[in-house]
């Protein structure tokens, strides 16, 4: 047998020592944001808990800095839900016109179930045709498709088409404000209660149909905000409607209805509203009543990042529209979309999962989903937080088929300065076919193991 110095073992060691370095290193590099320990195990269910390397830190604006003169405000990103900016956020107020939003996502929910359709024609009731306020002044025995209302309420915040439509979706609009009701608890709004579908006070709805209660209208910024979150998330053709400057709704009509939103994208050439006028700004709903003030739900989109601002309690038309710039630079400002997690991410001690009956014991395992959080601007490696969770090992009884689910991951992310905490939850799966071995091979491991635990119990013996 050839022998070696010491001097040349320990040059030799670090020779394979380099090479191993080489090797290793893209793989680390790979997952250096997914490195993670094991924390726990309970019920053959695996659960890991680490975090990345820390984020650079970048200086949130505090929101006193804005200086903000409003009774509430509040900004969202709706794809993680992550509230940005809060200023008594949670605080029930009289929502005015921006009540219209739950009618809005209500009849073009409707519609995309079948249920009803844009050139359906609606003959006008005699609730509709006595609402006041913002209004066409539709007559009882009108006739209006589906899509001509819908304009009327999203352009020219019309009361009387509003009642319309409600009534058409669910045959009065009592029955269709226990709709809206119903839904707002199912999106998860804590304040918002409704008693008509247009916002109006109590003593402005026609007497004959005003409801038996004493209560008002209401919703709090954060409710305003999610409901707009549904509607922009989920019937993503809103713009259709919102961006309409103009709209005629009828030939022998002297004018058309302007949109009460001065701050869509396409004012910008408009002498009375450019300087209003906002990058990206495509919707939401203007309101206002004397108690409410001037209200509007904002939503704008910039660099492939949507934001939604809500403004209660403005002192002025315009003021709602300068105070809702500041909201929304502060987003587009200070934060960005981040994907913080590939798709088909390998995690850092979860590689793979054990197998039962398979021709080899484990088999390996990636994420099936990306993640994306929303991180102030210019961040390079965001602080995640990582949870594994495998299933039972007594389930997984090979042949498992490729992309099988055999377990979840959790990420989770704070940014700091802000207590709301963003999560997201995708499938761990198998990255490849698990085979089942056969017989003679189910036999032999069997064996091996036996002897392997009985020398194991004789060594321990001793």
């Amino acid at each position: 047998m050839r022998k070696f110095s010491s001097k040349q073992f320990v040059i030799k060691t670090a020779t394979v020592g380099l090479l191993l370095n080489m090797l290793v290193s893209p793989v680390s590099s790979v997952l250096a944001d997914a490195v993670k320990t094991p924390a726990a195990t309970e019920s053959g269910t695996a659960a890991t808990d680490a975090t990345t390397t820390q984020a650079t830190a970048v200086k949130i604006p505090s929101v006193d800095s804005l200086g903000l003169n409003l009774k509430s405000a509040l900004l969202m990103e709706p794809t993680t839900g992550e509230v940005l900016l809060s200023l008594n956020a949670d605080v029930p107020l009289p929502p005015a016109s921006m009540t219209k939003m739950m009618t809005e996502y209500l009849v073009a929910d409707a519609v995309k179930k079948g249920e009803l359709s844009w050139d359906k024609k609606v003959i006008v009731q005699e609730n509709a045709s006595k609402q006041i306020g913002s209004r066409i002044f539709l007559a009882q025995g009108d006739e209006h498709t589906v899509k001509e209302l819908y304009i009327a309420m999203a352009v020219g915040s019309a009361n009387d088409a509003t009642v319309a439509l409600a009534e058409e979706v669910s045959g009065s609009e009592q029955e269709f404000v226990a709709l809206m009701n119903e839904t707002a608890q199912e999106m998860g709004m804590k304040t918002a209660y409704f008693i008509n579908s247009t916002g109006l006070d109590r003593a402005d709805m026609p007497a004959k149909f005003r409801p038996d209660t004493d209560r008002e209208t209401v919703m709090s910024a954060m409710d305003a905000a999610l409901l707009a979150k549904f509607i922009v998330t989920e019937h993503p053709d809103f713009t259709e409607f919102t961006t309409i400057q103009s709209y005629k709704f009828r030939e022998r009509d002297k004018e058309p209805m302007i949109n009460y939103n001065w701050m869509l994208e396409a004012n910008k050439d408009v002498t009375n509203f450019k300087a209003y006028a906002y990058p990206g700004l495509d919707g939401l709903k203007t309101g206002h009543t004397t108690n409410a003030g001037n209200c509007f739900t904002g939503t704008a989109v910039r660099d492939g990042m949507r934001l939604i601002s809500v403004v209660m309690g403005a002192n002025s038309e315009a003021h709602r529209f300068t105070e809702t710039k500041k909201v929304l630079d502060f987003g587009f400002n200070n934060f960005e979309i981040k994907q913080v997690v590939a798709p088909k991410a390998v995690i850092a001690g979860n590689e793979t999962v054990p197998v039962l009956k398979g021709k080899n014991k484990d088999v390996s395992v990636v994420t099936d989903a990306g993640v994306t959080f929303i991180v102030p601007k210019g961040t390079v490696s965001p602080e995640i937080k990582t949870t594994v969770v495998t299933n039972d090992p007594a389930t997984l009884v090979a042949p498992i088929a490729g992309a099988s689910k055999v377990g979840k991951v959790t990420y989770s992310y704070q940014v700091e300065g802000i207590t709301q905490i963003q999560e997201k939850t995708v499938n761990l799966i198998t990255a490849e076919e698990a085979e089942k071995a056969g017989w003679f091979k189910l036999l032999m491991r069997a064996i091996g193991e036996f002897f392997g635990d009985l020398f194991k119990g004789i060594k321990n013996l001793f």
